[in-house]
Order: structure tokens, then C-alpha cells, then sequence
């Protein structure tokens, strides 16, 4: 199948014939985001457990040891550790290795204030099960303004 140009269909199909799908969720931080999903299965420690300098997961038997998380869709059950992983995201979007977006099972402070104050966008209580159907690799689209994730 190849795309038409200048249009929004797809040469073979007929418009409403497929969909892309919406997940609903609570908006933590505002913003935009598309790209790829990196997904832990385990809480992400973003002091100690992220390196400041490069994005890369270095906590030790992390399902995420050795993996960047830099320029991806993040997705993780909750936050671990210290209030300075606030700061550790702050320092990654100023470096330009911060995730696109971030997506989490269930959100606390920490996590919270950190996609904030470095302008990720953030969402989670991802609605009706659609949490567990986001696997690595997939490709979303993050609109936390309106509360929702499309999938691709």
C-alpha cells in the first residue's frame, strides 16, 4: 500500500474503512509528542537510575539496563526514589536526551513535578485497560491537552 500524495488516504481503502485507535488518560504535563514506546515493567528510579548525561537506564537488573530512553515515549508504571529525579528530567530536556513523552500506570509527585517543570508531556490512569496494550516499539501519538494517546 502506498499513500496518496496530498491526501489522507491510502491507495486500496476507502476512507472510514479503518481508524486510527484513541486511548483516554489524565493530562499531567501539556504538550505534544510522537515517536516511538520504550516500555518498563518496573518503576523507573530517574536518580540513580537514569545517567544525567547520556538518557541511559544504569540501574543494575533493570528490564531497561542499558537502554536510552532519550527521544522516546517512555512508558512505566510508576516513579522510585528520590524527589531529585525531578531534577534529573529537568536536566535531560535541557540537554536535549529527555524522553518525547511520558506515560505512566499511576503518577506521584516526583515524576510529576519533573515532567512539568521540563515542559514533557505527560499522561496517566490510561483508561479501559489501554495501559497494558501499549507495548515497546509501537508507535503513539501523546496529546496530553486532551487527555488521550493514539496509536499508530
Amino acid at each position: 500500500m502506498e499513500a496518496v500524495r496530498g491526501s489522507n488516504q491510502v491507495k486500496g481503502f476507502r476512507a472510514g474503512d479503518w481508524k486510527m485507535e484513541e486511548l483516554k488518560a489524565r493530562k499531567i504535563a501539556k504538550g505534544f509528542a510522537e515517536g516511538e514506546v520504550l516500555r518498563s515493567e518496573q518503576a523507573i528510579s530517574f536518580f540513580g537510575g537514569v545517567n544525567a548525561d547520556n538518557g541511559v537506564v544504569v540501574e543494575k537488573d533493570h528490564p531497561l539496563e542499558g537502554k536510552s530512553i532519550s527521544g522516546k515515549i517512555l512508558v512505566f508504571p510508576n516513579c522510585k526514589g528520590s524527589t531529585v529525579g525531578s531534577y534529573v528530567l529537568y536536566q535531560l530536556k535541557k540537554k536535549g536526551i529527555a524522553p518525547k513523552a511520558m506515560i505512566a500506570k499511576e503518577t506521584d509527585a516526583i515524576v510529576a513535578v519533573g515532567a512539568i517543570i521540563s515542559e514533557i508531556p505527560m499522561v496517566d490512569h490510561v483508561e479501559g485497560g489501554g495501559y497494558d496494550r501499549l507495548k515497546d516499539g509501537m508507535k503513539v501519538k501523546v496529546e496530553a491537552d486532551e487527555g488521550k494517546i493514539v496509536l499508530l
